[in-house]
């Protein structure tokens, strides 16, 4: 977007192969790259929220997460460089902190710091309000995208009985109802979306949810900065294990440090200052803790809730209205201390982007088992593996979880002693390679290697 607001012409190609407008529901970080996708492909689309977007660089209203802390995995910064060139430095321009994952990144896992590597994977800390509000100026500058602010979504207009989505139904700040019509709608809500009940409401079963209880608490701070303790680094990750079901991510950019402390199951930090700082200061190494002690607090902390892992099947339906789509947290909200949620986003986008240029048009039930099985499953499983180590959560632990929890504890062992190993680690949880490339021949050695045949307890 030009300095006095209006569209450049700096945009991909629109084909309009694929139908002239599309509508997407809800303008989340999810909503946004899916509009970026769908400018390619259809010759309008319209991005409908019920809150003021543009400009906002503050959380906003619906989006309480926002507060806390949000990570972009590698995986996630090299998709978002794909789909908006120069992104990166973009940000690192504006402030956000920019180094390398394995180097730039203070890792502690079972209280132990992971050793150094080059990586070669970008890590970025910024707030969610930060990111968003960039991901959403690079939209906005799409000369084929629009955006419907201040409209809340009040439900689907439908055509066929019920067997076409072709638009929804919304209401101005005024409470004007005004249906959208639309060659594709696509549900960019959240955890919150209603799609489970609107199709329930035109005959389409009950979406099979999935959901394993984590009981995660958050409370995040803001600070200044009066000394430099980071030493070059631009965040400090202390992550929960079952010996202490706490940790923390303490992220610098420019002279501000974002703390977010979480605790699992239950074990949640306070708000109050006291026991906030009482909170930091139990966890197993005391760098966050020295940080904010030599930094001025800008608030007070500020709590959020996060129940249980969900994830909705809706591939596994056998019938599916045509013209319609449902992506990011609509489809599944993953455990937020793996900060996989952006980047699943993401690659969401890549992959309707992949099935759009099929050149067969919108299927929406191929799309939504494309989705599971190129981009859902792979990191559902992993999280869910890794929450499995806390003995409290409730859920199987099949052979397969076992070992995987018993190779994990090995490879982090490893990784305390050799770069490469923690390179490795972070690359997986970055979503960069897969887990079984940790089992590759010449990690396996280093895994072993450096081990020594501790099997010390696999964190998450």
């Amino acid at each position: 977007m030009t300095p006095d607001g209006s569209k450049n012409e700096e945009v991909t190609a629109v084909s309009g192969q694929a139908g002239k407008r599309a509508i997407v529901l809800g303008g989340s970080v999810a909503g946004l790259f899916a509009a970026r996708v769908l400018s390619e492909s259809y010759s309008r689309v319209l991005v409908v929220d019920r809150d003021v977007l543009s400009g906002v660089r503050e959380t906003r209203r619906s989006v309480p997460q926002g507060k806390q802390v949000h990570g972009l995995l590698a995986k996630g910064q090299q998709v978002i460089e794909e789909l908006f060139p120069g992104f990166t430095e973009e940000i690192k321009a504006d402030g956000a902190g920019i180094g390398d994952v394995a180097g730039n990144l203070r890792w502690y896992f079972n209280g132990k710091p992971l050793a150094r590597d080059d990586s070669g994977l970008v890590a970025v800390t910024a707030s969610r309000p930060f990111l968003e509000y960039h991901i959403r100026r690079r939209v906005q500058a799409l000369t084929n995208v629009e955006f419907l602010e201040g409209h809340d979504i009040l439900s689907l207009a439908t055509a066929e009985n019920g067997r076409r989505i072709v638009g929804a139904v919304v209401s101005g700040p005024d409470g004007t109802e005004e249906t959208l019509d639309g060659d594709l709608v696509v549900d960019a809500m959240g955890r919150g979306s209603r799609t489970p009940v609107w199709l329930t409401e035109l005959g389409y079963p009950r979406v099979e949810e999935e959901r394993l209880k984590i009981g995660i608490g958050y409370a995040t701070r803001h600070y200044r900065l009066k000394t430099d303790p980071y030493q070059g680094d631009i965040s400090i990750n202390v992550i929960a294990s079952p010996m202490l079901p706490r940790g923390a991510i303490c992220g610098k950019h420019g002279d501000t440090i974002e703390l977010t402390a979480y605790g699992i199951l239950d074990d949640h930090p306070p708000t109050d200052n006291e026991g906030f700082l009482a909170f930091i200061k139990s966890l197993p190494v005391p760098d966050i803790y020295d940080a904010i002690s030599e930094s001025e607090p800008l608030d007070d902390p500020v709590g959020y809730r996060f129940p249980a892992n969900l994830r909705r099947r809706y591939e596994k339906l056998a019938d599916f209205p045509e013209g319609f789509f449902v992506v990011g947290d609509s489809v599944c909200s993953f455990n937020p201390t793996y900060a996989q949620g952006m980047t699943i986003s993401a690659l969401g986008a890549l992959a309707m982007r992949k099935h759009l240029r099929s050149g067969a048009g919108p299927r929406p039930k191929q799309f939504l088992k494309e989705l599971a099985r190129d981009v859902l499953d792979a990191p559902w499983e992993m999280m869910n593996t890794g929450d499995l180590i806390f003995p409290d959560v409730p859920g199987k632990r099949s052979m397969k979880v076992k070992m995987g929890h018993a190779y994990a504890a090995k490879v982090l062992e490893a990784a305390t002693r050799d770069g490469k190993v923690a390179s490795a680690y972070l690359k997986m949880t970055g979503l960069v390679i897969s887990p079984e490339a940790l089992m590759s021949p010449s990690t396996l050695l280093r895994v072993l290697r450096n081990s020594r045949g501790e099997a010390a307890a696999v964190t998450r």
